[in-house]
């Protein structure tokens, strides 16, 4: 698993110096079946990532939010990558730095590795279920590695991360309904990381969301000893039919919270 780790990690740091060299130059953005906007710069990353993915672990079948043709590869398999080359394509769109390269390696439905790079901040995260979770520099290795260790919650003054482009009112309602000293927006899988780099207590997600949006910080929280469940406090899981998430709340240890 330690291999597999430092593997994703150069993996999406490749694919964060993909990214910038598109950042702040993008000409065309076009619309998917979904209305989600697609750039040169997600394909471009994407044909790295499976290829790299592919090329170093043949054994596992890779999925990838930008080739349907590849959300097959999950079916009756118990491990597979799930790679998001852009996460937040609007805020990469809108020339912001909240934007993700993603991928998670899920394992019997739950996310067991997996790395995250914000290559426009700098920041790049990584943890493995057993090995702990760490940040890097983007351009740092593996020497520069520093663990993660979520903050002790104080539950009287919770502070929050939520939704940059996607702040709904269940999610303000949420937010009203706890104790909460301060809310930080912020785009992407980003989140899952603030909660495990000891910079937010939680992250409420009420909204569409799909497996790869969250897969990637998923396990680097879950490394760090975070939860990510659905509103019934049932662990999320992973390889729906349509890879659908539903509602769901990440929190680290520790953390108190009511429903509205």
């Amino acid at each position: 698993m330690k291999d597999i780790l430092y593997a994703l990690s150069e993996m999406v740091a490749e694919g964060g110096r993909i990214a910038m060299q598109h950042h702040c130059q993008v000409t065309q953005v076009l619309s998917k079946d979904d209305d989600t906007p697609l750039t040169a710069a997600d394909l471009a990353v994407d044909a790295y990532l499976c290829e790299a993915l592919t090329g170093q672990f043949p054994d596992i079948p890779v999925v990838t939010e930008e080739r349907a043709a590849s959300h097959r590869n999950a079916i009756g398999q118990d491990r597979f990558f799930l790679v998001d080359p852009i996460d937040g394509t609007k805020e990469f769109v809108a020339e912001r730095g909240e934007f993700t390269i993603n991928i998670g390696l899920i394992e019997n439905g739950y996310p067991v590795a997996g790395a995250v790079c914000a290559p426009a901040v700098g920041r790049l995260f990584a943890g493995a279920i057993g090995e702990g979770a760490f940040e890097r520099p983007c351009e740092g290795n593996v020497e520069s590695f520093v663990a993660l260790v979520p903050a002790k919650p104080d539950n009287k003054a919770l502070n929050v991360v939520a939704s940059r482009s996607h702040l709904t009112s269940a999610t303000s309602a949420f937010i009203g309904a706890n104790k909460v000293a301060r809310t930080v927006n912020a785009g992407s899988s980003l989140k899952f990381c603030l909660l495990a780099a000891a910079e937010a207590d939680l992250y409420p997600r009420f909204g569409p969301t799909m497996e790869w949006d969250t897969a990637a910080g998923h396990a680097v929280l879950a490394a760090a000893g975070g939860f990510v469940e659905e509103i019934s406090g049932v662990p999320l899981k992973y390889g729906k039919p349509d890879y659908r998430n539903p509602d769901f709340i990440a929190y680290t240890p520790a953390t108190q919270f009511s429903l509205p």
